[in-house]
């Protein structure tokens, strides 16, 4: 019988299972979404129960697996009981600003210093760190359990993996993600955890992302991953400059940095680990847009189109062309810019504007954006001319091809584009002592059609555009 590798991932909006095997096979069994509750403006959860109850259901399509890997969502985190097991909070998402203002009086008081040096990270709600403080801080059931001695506080994935397994852990992966770990001993951080206020006897063990983190049934789970470096490896990214963007709701560019760690807080890049197999961590430097599919959903919502298919091809010349901008900033602004006080925005509409020229504007938004976060990596190391993306936006030839044209650099799209799921089923078969054999994917590249000038013009309109819609709200 041929070796069956199962890949967990869950995320932001829904959970799926892929199953590959040895013979280069790869499909996807079961896909779930599941409800996003927004109880307050700026407020993003998730039901744990109901993420729980995805991932079974997903194991329970599999079939006959010989390892299983999990992807998790990054930052959303969450505090359950570590006798029965009982959330004692919903997930709060990584999409979440309820501790804003927390974060703005540890700016103030000069503590970002610390996150930078040592997690590598500047201080923002979007990290789990200040996500866990607020737990502790505001929920009595987690209060009471702190007391107790039973408080469990972590990253989605180490819910699951207590849960599933019995094994109390989270990858350095997603560590590194939290703000309280440091980047360069691989641990959790008591500087941190004190600034925070996060209690460190309440987290995870921090292991490597291929190892041991228990089994479920008699199969192993061989790997856990963040999301984001799960895609990362699925690209084939393995080399100094290999990059690859991720367009889910969020866009989110990684470019692996080898046995260096890249800090450039300045330009809002952060340095974090892209994944442990053996021995030393392989570090990546990574760069995100807060609203990317978030963003072309949005304008759906607002009946700008009706489906999918209406964003592969407009029949106008791009909308920057003419001076229309949209900037993606429903959630404010993240790399280069960190200003969760910006806000969305359209300009250069006049009389004659269509819906179609909006949602031009939409897609062109999110490649802008994007191509802010590669030139800023650009400037730390020669970021591969051949850049690989995914997720829903990559679908769109017009989105690829504008990508490509304000880029300068050739695109890279392929048909078989679940590379989260793929990536994480390649570093469990690696826990196995297994390299998965190539897909057979049929890929298409994207060169650029424009020049170099006409490129640079667009991207000066869109930092124009970006400039107006800073500084808009102030965090309450």
């Amino acid at each position: 019988m041929t070796m069956r590798i199962a890949a967990l991932d869950q995320g932001t909006t829904s959970t799926r299972v892929l199953v590959v095997d040895m013979q280069g096979r790869a499909d996807i069994q079961l896909a779930l979404r599941h409800q996003q509750h927004h109880p307050r403006p700026g407020w993003v959860e998730h039901d744990p129960l109901e993420l729980l109850a995805n991932l079974q259901r997903c194991l329970e399509a599999t079939g006959r697996v010989d390892a299983i890997g999990l992807a998790n969502q990054g930052e959303s985190c969450l505090a359950w009981d570590a006798v029965s097991g009982a959330p004692l909070s919903p997930v709060i998402v990584w999409q979440d600003n309820r501790s804003a203002a927390r974060i703005e009086e540890l700016r103030a008081s000069g503590a970002e210093a610390l996150t930078l040096e040592r997690a590598g990270l500047p201080l923002d709600a979007y990290f789990s760190a200040s996500k866990l403080a607020w737990i502790v801080d505001n929920l009595p059931a987690a209060q009471a359990a702190l007391s107790a001695g039973r408080l469990r506080l972590g990253t989605t994935d180490a819910y699951f993996l207590d849960r599933l397994t019995g094994v109390y852990a989270t990858d350095i992966t997603t560590a590194s993600r939290t703000s309280l770990m440091n980047l360069a001993t691989g641990q959790w951080d008591p500087q941190l955890c004190q600034l925070f206020g996060v209690p460190m006897q309440a987290l995870p063990e921090i292991r490597a992302t291929v190892g041991d983190f228990g089994r479920i049934g008699q199969t192993p789970i061989s790997a856990s991953v963040v999301d984001q470096q799960a895609s990362l490896y699925g690209h084939g990214c393995r080399e100094p400059g290999d990059a690859k963007i991720t367009f889910g709701t969020g866009a989110f560019a990684l470019t692996v940095t080898g046995e260096q760690i890249i800090r450039a807080p300045e330009k809002g890049l952060l340095a974090t680990v892209a994944w442990q197999a053996d021995g030393k961590p392989v570090y990546a430097m990574d760069g995100g847009v807060y609203d990317a599919s978030a963003a072309v959903e949005w304008a759906g919502r607002l009946g700008l189109f009706s489906d999918f298919s209406e964003l592969a091809a407009f029949d106008q010349p791009p909308a920057i062309s003419r001076e229309l901008a949209f900037v993606p900033a429903l959630s404010g602004l993240a790399c280069p810019h960190w200003d969760r006080s910006a806000g969305a925005v359209w300009i250069g509409m006049n009389a004659a504007t269509t819906r179609q020229d909006l949602c031009q504007a939409v897609l062109e938004g999110v490649a802008l954006r994007s191509a802010e976060v590669i030139t800023a990596m650009d400037d730390h190391l020669n970021v591969t001319d051949q850049l690989s993306i995914d997720g829903g936006l990559a679908r769109s030839p017009y989105f690829a091809q504008f990508l490509a044209d304000i880029l300068q650099r050739t695109i890279v799209t392929q048909r078989f584009d679940e590379l989260t799921a793929l990536g994480c089923a390649a570093l469990a078969a690696r826990g196995l002592g297994l390299e998965l054999p190539e897909l057979d994917n049929t890929r298409t590249d994207y060169r650029p059609r424009i020049d170099r000038a006409t490129a640079d013009a667009w991207r000066c309109t869109f930092s124009a555009a970006v400039k107006r819609s800073q500084g808009w709200s102030q965090p309450h």
